[in-house]
This record gives C-alpha cells, sequence and structure tokens, in this order.
C-alpha cells in the first residue's frame, strides 16, 4: 500500500465511452480523407508536384489531425493534464502552420526557404513536447524536476558540442556571415536531445497506466529528431532537402502524437512524492553524451575549438553538471532523513510503529516520575476485521486500515502519539490529565460512527477499545505493565462485544491470571489473548493438519414418515486436555485466523468418506455441510466440490451445502455466480440459521437456494408465543410458496414437532429425535432400520408408530418418553 504523507495517488481512467469513441472514429474519418485528398492533390496536378511536395502535403495533414486529437484530449481532461494537451496542441499547431508554409514555398519555388518564418513554427514542437512531459510525468518532487530539466540540458550541450565539432563547423565556415542559418541548424538537434532526454527519464519512472501515452510521446518525438538531423545533415552539406526519404521520420512521430492523444484521454496524473528505487537510466544517461562531447573535443585543435562557440557552449555545460550533481547531493541527503524517518513510522498508514510507541511511551513514563502528570495508554482492534480480508481482499483492507489511521489521528490532540502496533492493532499515548484520557478515547468511539468509503462500498466497522491509566499512586508502574494493562482492557472489550471504551481494572489483571485455570476445567471462551491465544491457536492448526477434529452426524427426519432423509455433518475437537470441544468453542479462532478454508476443506472430504463407507453397507445417506457466508464467494468453490464428489463416484445430490446466515453475505455477484454453478452441477444449497441474521428475506429473494433452515431461537418460542407461532407460519407459506423445502432445527418437544408438521414444514431435527452421532453409531441405526421397517427413533406421541429400541440398543441415543 501507500504511504499516506509521501503518496496522493489517483486512478487510471476506465474504458472508452460512447463520446470518445466517437471523437476516435472522427479521427480516423480525418485521416481517411485527407489520405484520398492527397491522391486527388497529386492526381489533379501531375507532374507539378513532387514526391517530395506530396510528402509535405501528407505532413501537414497528419500535424493537422494530431493537433485537433490533441485538442479533444485536452477538452476531455482536467487541471495539469489539460494544460499538458493544450500545450501539444500548440506545438503541433504551430507545426502545421510551418509545414504548410514549406509548402507554399515549395510551391511559389520561394528563393530563401531556409532559415524562414516555417522554422520557427517547426521549433515550437519540441518545446512544446517537453512542458506536456514535464506536466504529464509522476513520481518527482520540485527538485528531482529540477534535475530532471539539467539532465535536459546536460544532454543537449553535449550534443551541441558533437554536432558543431561533426556537421556544423563546416555550415560555419562556408557561410560566415549567415549566422542565423547556424544557429537554426544547431537549434533542431539540441532541442530534440533535449526533448528526448526528458522523455526518457520521464518513462523510466512512469507508472504502468501512464507509461504507453508516455512513450508514444518520446517515441513520436523520436521521429521527429531522427528527420530534423537528417535535414540539418543535408542542409549544412548543401544538398538537396527536397527528397521523400527525408520525411519518414516526421510522418511516424506525428502519427505516433495521434496514438499518444487518443491513449491519453481518461489519463489521470498521479503525483507520487516517495522515496523510490533510483533509475539506472536516470544514473548513465547525463554521463554518456558528456564523454562523447569530451572525445570530440579532444579531437579537435585548439585553434578550432576557440574559433567557435565550443567554449562557452563547454562553459555552460560545466555550469549545469555542477548544479546537477549539486542536487544529486541534497537529494541523496533528502532520502537518507526520509529513510530514517521512515524507519520510525509504519509503511502502510504512514503513523508510527511499535518501535517510536514503545520509545515515546518509555519517555512519558520518565517524564511522569519528573512531573507527576499522568500517562494513558489507549489500544484498540478492529472487530471482525479478518471477514473484511477474506471477503473483500487484502487490498481493501489495507486501505481500510489506511482510512482508520486517519480517522485516529483526526480524533487525538496534536501532541498525542498514533501508533500501528501489527495488523489491525493501534495504538495512542495520551499524556496530561487523567480526563484527557477518557476524553481522547471517546472522540476515537466516535470517529467509527460513519461507515468507511473503500472500493466503492460503505464499510461500518467497530473497535474494540481498552484503556490503562497510570496513577499518581504508581510511580514504579513501568511502560511494559502500562502497555499489557491496556491490551488486556482491549481484550475484555473485544469478549464483551458492548463497544465503547473499557478502562481497564484489577478485575480483569485477576480474570487474565485464572485463565489458565478457566481452560483446564472447561470450555474455552470464544475470544482470547496473550500466550493462551497464541498456544491454543497452534494446537488448533495442528488438528487441522493432523485431521484430528472428527464429525458427528444429526439426523433429519421427515415430519410426516419420521423416516431419515438425511443427515447434517457437525465438526468437533477432541482436544486433548479439555475434552470435546464444540464448533462455538473453536470457530471463532477459524474465522479471525484465516483457518476456514482448511476446516472447509476437512470436513467435505471426510463427510463424503464416510458417505462412501455408508454406501459400501448399501445406505444412501443426503448429508449437509455447513459453508462460512463469506467463503461462498469463492469461484474456486464448485470445481472442488463437483471434484470430491466425482473421485468418490458419489452423486451431487447427495450433498446439500447449507450457508450459515448469522454473518452477512458480501459480494453477492459472485455468490450468486457460485451458487449457480453448485447447483448447475446438482448440489443443493440451503440457507442455515434462517431468521438469526441481517438479511434473511433478501436472500429467499435474490439467492436460488433449494432449502431453508429455520433456527433454533426461531422456533423455540412457538408453544408458548402466537406472535412467533405467526411470524414462523408466514415464512412456512412464504417458503411453499417459493417452492423451498423447509426444515427446522432444535426441536426439544413433541408440541413444537406437531405444530410444526401441521403448518407444512417439511423435514425436522433436534434432540427431540437424535442428539449428532457418531458415523458408526449412524451406521448401526440405519442398518436397524432397514430390517425393521416400522422403526421410529422418536416416541409415540406424533402417531409415528411404535419405537422397538431400547436405550440399550444405541447408547447415544437419547429416547423420548
Amino acid at each position: 500500500m501507500r504511504d499516506r504523507e509521501f503518496c496522493a495517488a489517483d486512478t487510471i481512467g476506465g474504458p472508452m465511452t460512447g463520446l470518445r469513441a466517437r471523437q476516435t472514429i472522427a479521427l480516423v474519418v480525418g485521416v481517411v480523407a485527407c489520405a484520398i485528398a492527397l491522391v486527388l492533390t497529386g492526381w489533379l496536378c501531375g507532374s507539378r508536384i513532387s514526391l517530395a511536395s506530396l510528402a509535405d502535403n501528407v505532413m501537414t495533414s497528419l500535424a493537422a489531425v494530431a493537433m485537433v486529437a490533441s485538442v479533444i484530449t485536452a477538452r476531455t481532461a482536467h487541471g495539469r493534464v489539460r494544460i499538458a494537451w493544450a500545450a501539444m496542441a500548440i506545438g503541433l499547431g504551430s507545426f502545421t502552420v510551418g509545414a504548410v508554409l514549406w509548402f507554399v514555398y515549395r510551391l511559389t519555388e520561394f528563393e530563401h526557404p531556409y532559415p524562414s518564418v516555417a522554422d520557427a513554427a517547426y521549433l515550437a514542437l519540441p518545446i512544446a513536447t517537453a512542458i506536456a512531459m514535464l506536466l504529464l510525468s509522476s513520481g518527482f518532487s520540485r527538485t528531482s524536476r529540477t534535475r530532471l530539466v539539467l539532465d535536459a540540458l546536460v544532454v543537449a550541450g553535449s550534443f551541441s558540442i558533437v554536432g558543431w565539432i561533426a556537421v556544423l563547423e563546416d555550415l560555419w565556415k562556408s557561410a560566415p556571415d549567415d549566422r542565423l542559418r547556424v544557429a537554426v541548424s544547431a537549434g533542431y538537434p539540441v532541442l530534440d536531445a533535449a526533448v528526448l532526454t526528458i522523455g526518457v527519464l520521464v518513462v523510466a519512472r512512469a507508472h504502468a497506466g501512464q507509461r504507453r501515452t508516455l512513450a508514444l510521446l518520446t517515441a513520436g518525438m523520436a521521429g521527429i529528431a531522427i528527420s530534423d538531423g537528417v535535414f540539418v545533415y543535408l542542409t549544412a552539406n548543401q544538398q538537396p532537402t527536397d527528397t521523400a526519404l527525408l520525411y519518414p521520420g516526421w510522418l511516424i512521430g506525428l502519427v505516433l502524437f495521434i496514438g499518444a492523444a487518443l491513449t491519453g484521454r481518461g489519463f489521470a496524473h498521479r503525483e507520487v512524492i516517495a522515496a523510490q528505487p533510483v533509475s539506472w537510466t536516470s544514473v548513465w544517461l547525463p554521463f554518456v553524451p558528456v564523454m562523447l562531447a569530451s572525445v570530440a573535443v579532444f579531437t579537435q585543435s585548439p585553434i578550432d575549438l576557440k574559433a567557435g562557440p565550443v567554449p562557452v557552449i563547454g562553459l555552460m555545460l560545466l555550469l549545469a553538471f555542477s548544479a546537477r550533481q549539486l542536487l544529486v547531493m541534497s537529494e541523496n541527503r533528502s532520502l537518507l532523513a526520509t529513510v530514517a524517518e521512515q524507519a520510525l513510522r509504519d509503511p502502510l498508514t504512514g503513523v508510527g510503529n511499535r518501535i517510536v510507541f514503545r520509545d515515546r511511551l518509555s519517555h512519558a513514563m520518565q517524564m511522569r516520575q519528573r512531573d507527576g502528570l499522568s500517562v494513558g495508554v489507549l489500544v484498540m482492534d478492529l472487530d471482525d476485521f479478518k471477514v473484511v480480508n477474506d471477503t473483500l481482499g487484502h487490498p481493501v483492507g489495507d486501505e481500510l486500515l489506511s482510512l482508520v489511521a486517519e480517522r485516529i489521528v483526526g480524533s487525538v490532540r496534536a501532541g498525542d502519539t498514533v501508533a500501528r502496533l501489527g495488523g489491525d492493532e493501534f495504538a495512542v499515548l495520551i499524556e496530561g490529565r487523567v480526563d484527557n484520557s477518557q476524553l481522547v478515547a471517546h472522540r476515537v468511539v466516535e470517529a467509527f460512527d460513519e461507515p468507511f468509503i473503500v472500493d466503492g462500498q460503505d464499510l461500518l466497522i467497530r473497535p474494540s477499545i481498552g484503556l490503562a491509566v497510570a496513577e499518581q499512586d504508581e510511580p514504579d508502574l513501568l511502560a511494559e505493565d502500562l502497555l499489557k494493562r491496556a491490551d488486556i482492557a482491549m481484550y475484555s472489550a473485544k469478549r464483551s462485544r458492548a463497544g465503547g471504551v473499557h478502562p481497564f481494572n484489577a478485575e480483569m489483571l485477576l480474570a487474565e491470571t485464572a485463565d489458565g485455570d478457566l481452560f483446564a476445567s472447561g470450555p474455552m471462551p470464544a475470544s482470547r489473548s496473550g500466550a493462551s491465544t497464541v498456544r491454543l491457536l497452534g494446537e488448533l492448526r495442528q488438528a487441522i493438519d493432523q485431521f484430528e477434529l472428527t464429525l458427528v452426524y444429526q439426523p433429519k427426519f421427515d415430519l410426516n414418515t419420521a423416516s431419515i432423509v438425511g443427515v447434517e455433518a457437525l465438526v468437533r475437537w477432541p482436544h486433548p486436555k479439555r475434552g470435546m470441544l464444540s464448533p462455538d468453542e473453536f470457530l471463532p479462532l477459524v474465522r479471525r485466523y484465516g483457518l476456514m478454508g482448511s476446516i472447509t476443506d476437512l470436513v467435505v472430504n471426510q463427510a463424503l468418506d464416510d458417505v462412501v463407507r455408508w454406501r459400501e453397507e448399501s445406505l444412501e445417506v443426503p448429508i449437509a455441510v455447513n459453508m462460512f457466508a463469506p467463503s461462498m464467494a469463492d469461484l474456486r468453490l464448485p470445481g472442488k466440490f463437483a471434484r470430491a464428489l466425482a473421485d468418490r463416484n458419489l452423486s451431487p445430490s447427495q450433498l446439500t451445502v447449507e450457508i450459515t446466515e448469522d454473518l452477512f453475505l458480501d459480494h453477492m455477484e459472485r455468490t450468486k455466480t457460485v451458487l449457480n454453478q453448485l447447483q448447475e452441477f446438482g448440489i443443493r444449497i440451503a440457507i442455515d440459521d434462517f431468521g438469526s441474521g441481517y438479511s434473511a428475506l433478501s436472500y429467499m429473494r435474490d439467492l436460488t437456494v433449494d432449502e431453508v433452515k429455520l433456527d433454533r431461537h426461531f422456533i423455540a418460542p412457538i408453544p408458548a408465543d402466537q406472535r412467533a407461532s405467526a411470524v414462523v407460519r408466514a415464512v412456512l407459506n412464504l417458503a411453499n410458496e417459493l417452492g423451498l423445502s423447509t426444515v427446522a432445527e432444535g426441536i426439544e418437544t413433541v408440541t413444537t414437532a406437531e405444530w410444526l408438521r401441521e403448518h407444512g414444514c417439511n423435514i425436522g431435527q433436534g434432540y427431540f429425535f437424535s442428539p449428532p452421532l457418531t458415523a458408526d453409531n449412524l451406521r448401526d441405526i440405519l442398518k436397524k432400520c432397514e430390517r425393521d421397517a416400522s422403526c421410529r427413533i422418536s416416541g409415540c406421541s406424533l402417531r409415528y408408530g411404535s419405537c422397538h429400541w431400547s436405550e440399550s440398543d444405541v447408547p447415544h441415543i437419547e429416547l423420548m418418553r
């Protein structure tokens, strides 16, 4: 990501709009019309028009088209980009005027066409191109842009010396009274060399989205420079310049200028003033022509050198080169200062890093011992930031972190220190009175009331904030201890999910100390802190890698026939010290630390392997697996499931994917694509935990699903709450209208089961029928049911028939009496 202090980047324009397309077509038509006009002109004029005159006409037409293209591009741009293309339009317009004048000179057989007003018009083009390139360039500070101009002057001066010794000296001697002719002849290669130098250095530092336009401008100028050089050479040697071989460079250059104008639409200037690696081109480019000029000078006698302008040009070249080297030294010092400063800054957000925060905290604690002022440390962590990274991608997550840093900096006082400690964790050092710490902390909380706009989306994200203040009655409190207290308070805030600022208190420290005992004796909390979190996360990763997680299966029953119609796979973690852990006890770690993909692969493959084992005993059991909602935006998911089924020769209809509805679905378009592909393969889709999330009804409307599973908390109040009964009845009717199957979860009483059956619910599951079973126990039950057609797991109260099993037959089944 970008350094907020040194970078302010725009975006490159998108696809060509209809207006731009029409303008492009108009330009192409203009070029074709010019070509037709040229052919007709040559045919009408016959032998009076030479091939060189015809090339002059072509050049004039191309220059005019390039000028119009630049004008159109300038009209679509803004700011310095518009000024750049306006300069190009002026330069090309001047070139067009010069071409027209030169064409007229040839037709009228003007006696002395060189030098003339046409040459002044021609020389305006390289100047305009240089201005445009400087305006369109990116990555240059004011100092480096000045160095760029000095590099151009150094190269121009060097070529002036080489050109004088190689060509122009003879012209000077042959026409001692025509100094203007020599000056104009020298002006062409000197200006061209300077512009090409600027172009090469600008292209070398350009961003990918800008490089094409700048490269076309540089290449176009190179074509112009080649023909200019040939023209000057022919003129200096008093050879005719009406040959058509002189024109390819000019014509190609003008065509490239047209291409640059076309690609320049939508070009957005990106001013990035940041420490960047030095380009080798910028290092050696100024030295090569200086060396060539030195070699050329040594080939001449002192008398010849004194007779011309070489000493003056050499002095100017020396001054420019010296100024250039001084600027390089200045830039190097600035670069070293920048590197030293950035060593103390977070490269992503631009705020301080952990090193500078600890240094300033230690200094503040030392000043506290001397002056008695309080010191406060605020530590904050973004809730569900992992979800943002998993669903929207890490670039969006990085941009969100940068915006969060801006909000925090805008909320604190000028003297407070803001730092990013790592990941999505930030800290603020607050010095002064105790009430200042509270005030700043609450202002930071309020800064998150407005959503963040990232990648065109509104993201409302909340922080968990802990605050620790060093009181005056704790003179020996260390900086590390104060930071640890703020960290403990932050994790307390994260566990409570209550929002606001959580000041540190002694009870939090006691809870943290007792943490290990709590884990050893019972289930673990969803969120953990410190070394315990790291240790438990390592154990979980090891359990996933070594396939130590296991599955249990809860049967799903047809509420009309009481037959088993499928099972739901539920993951469990048989922890060696803490016993069997349910998903609620470790899935928060899975979601937070990006292990959901590994868990999904493990569950799907193990569940399908069990289906294969059941099939070997002639037991066909459809199976359902749970999917984390944001994972449904993974376009690779359908292919992975299809391969897993094909490898085991299983029908896709035996697999149902249940989307957990407790978290919102993002990237809805990609999610729809994934769901459609799954259904095309024959895999069923269900909305799990319906009624527990935020967008249940919109899911039924927008997503093509096959099944709706009513959450246990959604149906539990049915027997005693008429309003709850009415809502569930409405959902059942709606699902039936949409042709969706309905499954009720968590059925625990006969009254609930009977009510659901009477109101059209298709399938039920819960402890009233059966708790989750191991794969072997489920196999035994299915085989027993296959032998005994009248076998039912539930009691007789639902009029399903008599139960033929005793509790001893299936030890883990809790029969309803």
